[in-house]
């Protein structure tokens, strides 16, 4: 077994016995164990293994494994499983939608956005519990905001 597989696997292990908040936790538990790592590879471990991040409580989030179904989630999976987890409220005016996330959440959900294939969401600005989605024509906002409703209330 490689160095990186046994990292890898150690990983997983962690984060599903222990809530594992940053990325520098997660460094910590590696060096706890034995296994000398920077930030960078973690963060490059974290990409790899497909690691998502799901809320904790209304503040805080932690790492979990991809879908347990050992297939990597689409785009579409992201979206729906970011979109029910963290988003409060979404309003909109002319051809912007404003979405507000849990604390911290809203750069995934942003990129998430950002890779999926909705030609009317042209680009999308995050900060810390909001999200601007631009859309073009205007005419298509309330079909994404009435998609994303969906997708938030769907069971």
């Amino acid at each position: 077994m490689t160095l990186k597989s046994k990292r890898h696997r150690t990983i997983l292990h962690i984060i599903q016995t222990e809530s594992i908040r940053t990325q520098d936790e997660l460094a910590q538990h590696l060096r706890d164990r034995g296994m000398e790592v920077t930030q960078a590879t973690v963060s490059r471990d974290i990409k790899e293994l497909g690691l998502i991040k799901v809320p904790v409580s209304k503040d805080e989030s932690r790492y979990a494994p991809p879908a347990e179904s050992g297939h990597q989630p689409s785009p579409s999976d992201l979206l729906f499983r970011m979109l029910r987890d963290t988003i409060t409220q979404i309003d909109y005016s002319l051809n912007i939608i404003v979405v507000r996330t849990l604390p911290g959440h809203a750069h995934a959900v942003a990129a998430i956005f950002d890779s999926n294939p909705w030609p009317e969401v042209i680009g999308t600005v995050a900060g810390d519990d909001t999200i601007l989605l631009v859309v073009k024509p205007p005419e298509a906002v309330e079909e994404v905001v009435e998609r994303i409703g969906q997708w938030i209330d769907d069971d």
